[in-house]
């Protein structure tokens, strides 16, 4: 099997769940949901990826949590070197002069996304922060997007609402083309476009980094990986990396978001909430069962994607039912606020590795616990004060029934500590610092 011939990336326990039917209540339709969510991650609908660019340069590197449950942060390689042979920066203990950064976005969704998009949400909320602080950021992005920053737009507007738009990775190439021709101006590059652009960038003098944002327990990237090796990547949680522990893994950076994004909310409603996308992996058909065996009304805001539409019509659409379900569709940021804010809790019962979560930390931030599968990352987002981690659906229903028992303020605290938008960023920065280092000691060593 190829697979064991190459020990640098030997089977992964997250390829092995991907490969084989997991034995369990939740899993009755993990086949189906593994391939679906490999089919989204292909760069047309998902594997595109969702990042931020950053710079202030105070890196903290404390724990995301005391209990051991969360990011633990790889720590930035620490190099001696000269910091003024890099043109735009200094070290993490001294005065940031202005960087010069290029933050590549896919074109799937504009930045920010009009409606559901976590991937290119996350690249709007970390390209403001470095704008705040002071660093002159160029985001490539479609023409629709939004940002204090120069944009640079590769397309009139997003590919997923465009209805001419046949055939995505042609735009993404040609965007990776004109980034590649333009790269002598920048201090880094930082690309959220996943492998498209690595061709591109092993042949280019500016430094760059990579953020993935899918999933990667899919067999067909072994090969790529081994041979880009040298590609600098920052995961957006450890159990991400799993599948691939041979790449070059600079860190980890979690998500964040502006602090006053969202309101927090101290009165909890008297519903549950489900956000985010209908499709196998996501399991809202457990969702509906775990508020119906809870006995508490269960509003679902979720956008189908055609390749989720058969999906949607035979499994979820008969479980609706006006009286205890309510399919509110796809919704924006505006709603979103209002929608998690007045839950009771959110649930998130995945059944796939997921690699972050982003609607978790959204939810902490209104002060809404999360009842979540033990699944992915899930370990390293929650905290024991935001909620709940179960393994079944029987410990989902008696964590409805204890979610009265949280502090909502407690919530809130723990988004404020851990997943702003300024912590992401500062992190962001400690990694380019880390990817400037080597480039200096490269440079050093051939001359």
């Amino acid at each position: 099997m190829i697979l064991e011939a190459h020990s640098k990336f030997p089977l992964s326990r997250a390829m092995e769940e991907n490969l084989a039917m997991a034995d369990n209540p939740w899993s009755n339709s993990y086949s189906a949901a593994s391939a679906g969510a490999v089919l989204r991650n292909q760069f047309v609908a998902g594997m595109l990826n969702d990042g931020a660019d950053t710079r202030s340069r105070a890196h903290s590197d404390e724990m995301l949590s005391e209990d051991g449950n969360a990011y633990a942060y790889s720590h930035p390689i620490s190099r001696s070197f000269d910091s003024s042979a890099s043109p735009g920066w200094a070290g993490a203990q001294g005065c940031v002069a202005p960087m010069k950064i290029a933050q590549v976005a896919p074109l799937y969704e504009s930045v920010p996304p009009r409606l559901y998009g976590g991937t290119e949400r996350v690249v709007s909320y970390l390209t403001e922060a470095l704008v705040k602080l002071g660093h002159d950021v160029t985001l490539y992005a479609s023409g629709d997007s939004e940002t204090n920053a120069q944009l640079r737009a590769m397309c009139p507007r997003s590919l997923r609402l465009d209805a001419q738009s046949v055939d995505s990775l042609a735009d993404h190439v040609y965007m990776a083309e004109t980034v590649f021709r333009e790269s002598a101006q920048f201090d880094i590059i930082h690309s959220h476009i996943d492998y498209i652009g690595y061709s591109f960038w092993r042949r280019m003098q500016t430094p760059h980094l990579t953020t993935l944002h899918g999933r990667l327990d899919i067999p067909n990237l072994l090969n790529l990986y081994r041979e880009f090796n040298d590609m600098p990547l920052v995961s957006i949680s450890t159990r991400q990396r799993e599948p691939l522990m041979g790449a070059n893994w600079i860190t980890t950076v979690a998500h964040g978001l502006p602090e006053d994004l969202y309101t927090f909310r101290e009165r909890p409603g008297d519903y549950l909430a489900f956000l985010g996308r209908i499709s196998p992996e996501k399991r809202a058909d457990s969702a509906i069962e775990i508020a119906r065996r809870a006995g508490i009304p269960l509003k679902i805001a979720a956008k189908v994607d055609r390749v989720d539409l058969a999906y949607f019509e035979s499994t979820i659409k008969p479980l609706l039912d006006a009286r205890d379900v309510e399919y509110v569709g796809e919704i924006g940021e505006d709603e979103k606020n209002e929608f998690l804010g007045n839950a009771l809790a959110l649930l998130f019962p995945i059944d796939w590795p997921e690699p972050f979560g982003l609607v978790m930390i959204e939810a902490m931030a209104c002060g809404t616990p999360v009842i979540a599968r033990r699944c992915g990352s899930v370990p390293e987002v929650m905290h024991a004060e935001t909620g709940f981690m179960v393994d079944t659906l029987a410990e989902a229903v008696r964590a409805v029934q204890q979610v009265h028992s949280l502090s909502r303020k407690r919530c809130r605290a723990v988004f404020e500590k851990k997943f702003t938008s300024t912590r992401m960023a500062k992190d962001y920065l400690a990694a380019y610092e880390s990817v400037l280092r080597a480039e200096c000691e490269s440079e050093e060593a051939a001359s």
